[in-house]
């Protein structure tokens, strides 16, 4: 399920929303090269992205770690700024453009519920929360991560507790056949969370996690502590002054 929109309006202007979109486009542009120089990604994410044995210091400085094609990286001393770089990273286009989407579509609502400041200092929190609940789960990772999915993930766990019967319309591929369906939040967000704990489940059951793929875990930690730490930094005032114009489903359904 992929959600395009939401009924529910905002009032202040997303401009942090937008802000950290136009960052991570023009880090992926002129950082990373917008994919087209494989050395320069794979340059990139071996230097900005987060490896948990490198940071945690389980893998020797050294070690070389293969990425596919021929191209490896080579660890290094700990550093610690990896947590926060690693967010604006991607390893796509298809990454950046999905993680992107989905912080349009429920980043707004949630700056709008805390105002500007609050909600740099709570994205950011949502990201370390991710990476340090991702370098948990496997300590002794080699594989970089990258990608704003953990912190968009705390926005995604903040909406579903101020706003679980909002109306989020969503694409539904089923086989060949594609539709859009209107779900209360709750429903469609309930569904993210609980397929990223079946697949962190089984990735832990296959031992798979070592070989890179989807950092499903920090999904989850991001999603945990975007609900925990929601009612800190939402803004009661705000709240109290939009919540009228919200489009919400009828009691019951």
């Amino acid at each position: 399920m992929i959600p395009y929109r939401d009924e529910n309006p905002t009032d202040l202007t997303p401009a942090v929303t937008v802000g950290i979109i136009i960052v991570n486009a023009v880090v992926w542009l002129l950082v990373q090269g917008g994919g087209v120089s494989p050395e320069q990604l794979v340059r990139s994410v071996c230097e900005l992205g987060l490896i948990p044995g490198e940071v945690l210091g389980s893998v020797p400085p050294g070690t070389a770690v293969p990425l596919g094609q021929g191209m490896r990286c080579i660890t290094a001393q700990p550093h610690w700024w990896t947590v926060v770089t690693s967010m604006f990273l991607h390893s796509g286009w298809l990454h950046i453009i999905g993680n992107m989407w989905f912080l349009w579509v429920f980043g707004n609502n949630i700056e709008d519920s805390m105002g500007h400041g609050r909600f740099v200092v709570f994205y950011l929190l949502c990201g370390v929360a991710a990476a340090a609940t991702q370098m948990v789960s496997d300590p002794a990772s080699p594989v970089p991560m990258v990608g704003a999915s953990g912190a968009i993930s705390g926005v995604m766990g903040a909406y579903v507790l101020l706003y679980p019967r909002v109306r989020v319309h969503t694409i539904v591929w089923l086989g060949f056949f594609v539709t859009t369906v209107a779900l209360p939040a709750y429903v469609m967000l309930g569904y993210w969370f609980v397929l990223q704990l079946l697949l962190g489940a089984a990735s832990a059951l296959s031992h798979a996690q070592g070989g890179g793929g989807v950092a499903v875990w920090a999904h989850v930690g991001g999603f945990v502590a975007g609900m925990a730490l929601i009612r800190l930094f939402a803004n009661p005032e705000y709240l109290a002054r939009r919540r009228s114009g919200a489009i919400i489903l009828p009691r019951g359904v």
